[in-house]
């Protein structure tokens, strides 16, 4: 670090490491969508962004401490969204769900330039144990909130009961990411979002206000 840099505010400092580092991984993301994951390099990630190797060495020391922050990152987004969307729709519980659904099928989630983020990294979860590891983190505390949110809504229901409705609902959400991934120009994120509300108040009879 040069004498002027060491001079500088700390707090200045910090703003443009991050600053920085936001830029790299915002360049990740436009590079896995542009050559794969698998082509995404140092290099075309420096380049994306408009800096040098160098610097992307600097902040992420390898491909795949870039790429494994990349995902995190991709997650840390996804899990702002929908606790944001949780806090936001109050204490009934029907309401919450309803808010979770919601979330899942914005843009932030699920549009075009991000379904091919999520896709390249699942289809490397079992091979990467870092990339398994952060999606083993988030998704317990996604897990661990919907099946708070479960056990609200049915009353008499076990541990494992709402469990298992949680797991039923990520598990319904992620087949339409898949089918909005895989054949955009049939289906939207509206639909997709509508189908699913149906297919929980169907489920659940007395969720029937989730799809109004």
């Amino acid at each position: 670090m040069s004498e002027a840099q060491l001079k500088r505010p700390r707090k200045e400092r910090k703003e443009n490491a991050e600053r920085r580092r936001r830029q790299l991984l915002d360049a990740a993301r436009r590079s896995i969508l542009t050559h794969g994951l698998a082509k995404t390099t140092l290099a075309t990630v420096a380049d994306e962004a408009g800096l040098s190797q160098g610097v992307a060495v600097f902040y992420f020391k390898s491909k795949a401490g870039l790429l494994t922050e990349t995902l995190r990152d991709l997650y840390s987004g996804y899990e702002a969204l929908w606790t944001s969307a949780l806090e936001g729709a109050g204490d009934d519980p029907v309401d919450q769900l309803r808010a979770l659904l919601d979330a899942d099928f914005e843009p932030a989630a699920c549009g075009p330039d991000v379904l091919p983020l999520w896709f390249a990294f699942w289809g490397e979860l079992h091979f990467t144990q870092t990339y398994d590891e952060v999606a083993d983190s988030f998704d317990t505390r996604r897990s661990e909130a919907l099946s708070a949110v479960w056990r609200s809504v049915l009353r008499d229901a076990s541990e494992e009961e709402a469990a298992q409705m949680a797991e039923w609902m990520d598990t319904l959400t992620d087949g339409y990411w898949q089918r909005l991934h895989l054949a955009p120009g049939s289906f939207d994120r509206r639909d997709a979002r509508r189908a699913a509300q149906e297919c929980i108040a169907r489920l659940v009879p007395q969720l029937g206000r989730i799809a109004e």
